[in-house]
């Protein structure tokens, strides 16, 4: 029995399966009746449990990176914190990254993740080509230029195994990340673009029940002009992990400060050789169109009485809309709300719904790899509609299926 990252799930797969081949994990999957795949395990909910059948891991199977001057393709149980120091030292740099660099790329893009920015789309839009791992046991490669390439990106492991993927490149740049203290809620409410368009990425920690935003922190490219203050929030003396409010050593958060440093160690929150976010923990994460920050903001304040005692810290970020079928930003820009939990799952779990149905007036959706409840959840928009067709078409025995997403993403 194997846990996942955060210890509150124990996957009910009857063996783990670790190939050394791509040709040997062929075999395994033709093989197999029901079949997930196990990357880092940092996903909270049962996305990629697999109770009456196998988990693949593809961690033994050796694909090494290959970087031109417009790509990088790497295997896709790849983490991208073991890639982007090489990607960087041929000159080259991802345009984003998510807050933990100890993620596999597949289940980072297979799940949406994402990183922050008004501008930038979530992980998966940098990627141009993907090699699926199909019921059959073949492979097979999709690109922009395919019709189903908007559905195989973010499938969720509905479809098959990310064995292969490339990603967009551009040239290598420097980011300084600055911290600013207690911003006035009424500030952030009425200045919410303006305090976007001061970073590359911009996050707002919160607990929904002080009259101020802890923190904000700003990422940004180097050269940049960083203001002695915004909107009332003040810098920070020091350097500040997100939950700073909880009382939580910074010690492995990535430097703030103001100091520059490559692309990879500064887009990250969190640094690749120390223990992720607070460690125990549980986490969730809502998706609402960016038009609506304002209203859906204030709608979790007016719970924030229940959301705090749960929490460790809430993160607000901002993600450019894609055109990705099981994407949450598929269609238009959102601003996300993540939520740090304590480790009190019922608890937890019991006040998700009433998240989610504060939220559900705005068209909510959540993070695929996170703890949601989902009655309330915009499951059934366009993309999802021409998803499950593509499901239908590439796993017509449901191979790849298990009960998460006969819940959430009925056939």
């Amino acid at each position: 029995m194997i846990e996942n990252w955060a210890g509150n799930l124990t996957y009910r797969a009857r063996e783990i399966l670790a190939p050394r081949t791509l040709s040997e994990a062929q075999e395994l999957v033709a093989g197999a009746t029901r079949v997930k795949a196990l990357g880092s395990r940092h996903s909270f909910n049962t996305v990629a449990d697999s109770p009456d059948g196998v988990q693949l891991d593809l961690s033994a199977v050796d694909i090494a990176p290959e970087i031109t001057a417009e790509t990088l393709t790497i295997g896709g149980a790849t983490r991208y914190g073991d890639v982007v120091a090489q990607v960087h030292e041929a000159g080259y740099a991802l345009a984003n990254l998510a807050s933990l660099p100890h993620i596999t790329v597949a289940g980072s893009v297979a799940t949406g993740t994402h990183g922050s920015g008004q501008r930038l789309p979530g992980l998966a839009s940098a990627v141009s080509a993907v090699e699926l791992l199909t019921a059959d046991g073949s492979l097979r490669t999709f690109s922009r230029a395919d019709a189903e390439f908007p559905g195989v990106v973010v499938n969720v492991g509905a479809l098959g195994v990310h064995t292969r993927l490339t990603l967009d490149l551009e040239p290598t740049f420097s980011v300084r990340q600055d911290v600013f203290d207690t911003l006035p809620w009424s500030a952030a409410l009425e200045h919410f673009d303006d305090i976007q368009a001061a970073g590359y990425s911009v996050s707002l920690f919160t607990n929904w029940a002080r009259d101020v935003v802890d923190q904000v922190l700003l990422k940004n490219r180097v050269p940049a002009e960083i203001p002695g203050s915004l909107f009332g929030a003040v810098p920070a003396d020091g350097p500040r992990h997100p939950a700073h409010a909880a009382r939580i050593s910074a010690e492995n958060t990535t430097v703030q400060g103001g100091v520059p440093g490559p692309w990879y160690a500064r887009l990250p929150h969190f640094r690749l050789e120390f223990a992720p976010s607070v460690g125990a923990e549980l986490q969730s994460e809502y998706f609402v169109p960016r038009t609506h920050a304002a209203a859906a903001f204030e709608a979790l304040r007016s719970i924030g009485d229940l959301i705090a005692p749960l929490l460790v810290v809430s993160e607000i970020r901002t993600v450019a809309g894609d055109e990705l079928w099981l994407s949450p930003a598929y269609g238009g820009d959102r601003v996300a709300v993540h939520f740090t939990w304590q480790q009190r799952q019922p608890e937890v779990e019991a006040v998700l719904p009433l998240i989610e149905e504060k939220l559900a007036p705005f068209g909510v959706r959540a993070h695929w790899g996170k703890l949601f409840h989902g009655a309330a959840l915009d499951l059934d928009h366009q993309g999802v509609r021409q998803f499950r067709k593509l499901a239908a078409e590439l796993d017509p025995a449901g191979k790849f299926r298990n009960p998460f997403l006969d819940r959430h993403l009925p056939r």
